[in-house]
């Protein structure tokens, strides 16, 4: 049970640094299609995140204060580089904000997957397939996003060969 609490907590503090970075874009970007864009992703990141407190509690799993804050303090830091890479449109750091955003979500989709093949009995009722569908189409929303962010940031890239 201490390799699941500790995989758990992990999967937890990550959704705090991700909402975290994500209401910061939200705010970046507030009036604008961008930051509505931001604001969707961050319901659904926090509405998958309550779902994973709910299955931390249903096996009895006690949520870590130290990870979370870690996570936000580390997701504070890492802003900084995406700040110094740029935040508006055409910059690198959206770019990186959005790689960085489709790695965590993996990593959800995969957690997601791996408590439907643990097979706890506590979580009979959770839908894991359709939590991790879910996963898939926050990662594609957001790559179609990255795309843009990409030929906005690289425009013009082409005619240095």
């Amino acid at each position: 049970m201490k390799e699941l609490a500790s995989y758990l907590n992990d999967h937890l503090a990550g959704s705090v640094g991700a909402l975290e970075l994500l209401g910061h874009w939200a705010k970046l970007h507030e009036g604008k299609p961008l930051g509505y864009f931001f604001m969707d992703i961050e319901a659904e990141i926090r509405a998958d995140q309550e779902k994973l407190r709910e299955a931390m509690r249903s096996i009895r799993i006690e949520e870590s204060n130290v990870r979370k804050a870690g996570a936000w303090f580390a997701e504070k830091a890492g802003r900084a580089r995406f700040m110094i890479a740029g935040g508006e449109p055409g910059s690198l750091g959206l770019v990186l904000t959005f790689e960085g955003l489709i790695m965590g979500i993996t990593g959800k989709k995969l957690m997601w997957r791996a408590l439907a093949a643990a097979n706890l009995a506590q979580l009979d009722g959770y839908d894991f397939g359709e939590l991790q569908r879910r996963a898939e189409q926050q990662i594609e929303r957001i790559d179609a996003e990255r795309m843009r962010a990409i030929l906005e940031a690289f425009a013009g890239t082409h005619s240095l060969h």
